[in-house]
């Protein structure tokens, strides 16, 4: 008894001083039930790195400018999952509250300077009720094939679709078909990237073309190398992703013929990590153990939080921009930050 209650101490205060060492104690109780505006304030972060302000390239990326984000709502907040439409304007993101947000990203001089238009409400089960309310509003991840949407949910480990044909907030989430592997999984190790492959996908990895790609947070174990699956309707196969550093994995995204992962470790002497790698899609089949080089890697000093949403497009340059968003786990303590590079070749 003695024993466990110290270890509850130490807990706690680990918790109370260090946000990432927890799960989110604050998370909103009341949440909109219809679209609501929001007002949101945003301070742009104009140097990735303040000890050297001028710098730009960090690793294979370019720092292009980021934000942080702030508005009067506790629903705001606990973001997990991120996409933007082809054009980078509109932006899609899910929280581990169970609640969606849809915007605009603003920008001058080819920089972010706002969130604009900015609307969120009460992400809905199979009978349109909130998913909070049925025990399934710790939702991790967003993909987003055509006019479908679907997520994956931690601690129950589900995949739910929606119709995002027009804004979603009405739709309603139809549970999904999930690998029997994913139901064994840890309860805080669920599907933390969703990714949906273009059904016109050619190439070496023209295979998993029009698949869902699902990948956890960990292994069966901390230890273990995440576990992947290939979802294809009713029919799956899994592959493993290769983990290293003790980098977890917060999020996946497209970049052509390739998968960008967005990782994060967390420790009380090194603080907060995050990592980039690239995968080739080719790589990823039935039975395989997948790594990739290493994009960037950021920690302590750097403009980062929990980052744990990531959306890649193309801009009319042509260039590949990578778009962050963290989780600020509903912590004062914490910061609600939307960040993005260029991939430089």
């Amino acid at each position: 008894m003695r024993a466990r209650f110290r270890g509850l101490i130490a807990a706690a205060v680990v918790a109370a001083v260090v946000p990432f060492a927890a799960t989110a104690v604050a998370k909103p109780k009341v949440l909109p039930a219809e679209p609501l505006a929001l007002a949101v304030q945003a301070t742009p972060v104009t140097s990735f790195d303040p000890g050297e302000p001028e710098r730009k390239r960090f690793g294979r990326l370019e720092f292009r400018g980021g934000l942080e984000l702030s508005a009067d709502n506790p629903a705001f907040g606990g973001w997990s999952g991120l996409r933007l439409d082809a054009a980078g304007e509109r932006i899609l993101a899910v929280s581990d509250a169970g609640v969606w947000l849809t915007g605009r990203l603003d920008t001058a001089n080819g920089r972010l300077s706002g969130l604009s238009d900015v609307r969120i409400a009460a992400m809905r089960g199979t009978a349109g009720e909130p998913l909070a309310r049925i025990g399934r509003a710790d939702v991790e991840s967003l993909a987003v094939d055509g006019s479908a949407c679907y997520v994956g949910i931690e601690r129950v480990h589900e995949i739910r679709r929606y119709d995002c044909s027009g804004a979603p907030f009405a739709a309603r989430g139809m549970p999904r078909p999930v690998p029997p592997a994913l139901k064994k999984m840890p309860k805080n190790s669920g599907l933390e990237a969703l990714v949906a492959v273009p059904r016109d996908l050619g190439g070496a990895a023209s295979a998993l073309a029009g698949s869902l790609i699902g990948i956890t947070e960990t292994g069966e174990t901390g230890e273990a190398d995440s576990l992947g699956f290939i979802i294809r309707g009713s029919r799956f196969a899994t592959f493993r992703v290769k983990r290293s550093d003790d980098f977890s994995i917060t999020d996946a995204a497209l970049a052509g013929s390739d998968l960008l992962v967005l990782e994060r470790h967390f420790s009380l002497l090194r603080g907060v990590s995050m990592r980039v790698r690239r995968i080739p899609l080719s790589a990823i089949e039935p039975g395989a153990v997948v790594d990739g080089e290493v994009l960037m890697t950021a920690g302590r000093g750097q403009q980062i939080d929990n980052m744990e949403g990531l959306a890649v497009h193309t801009n009319a340059a042509g260039e590949t921009i990578l778009t962050m968003i963290s989780d600020d786990n509903f912590s004062f303590l914490q910061r609600t930050l939307i960040l993005q590079f260029a991939l430089v070749e």
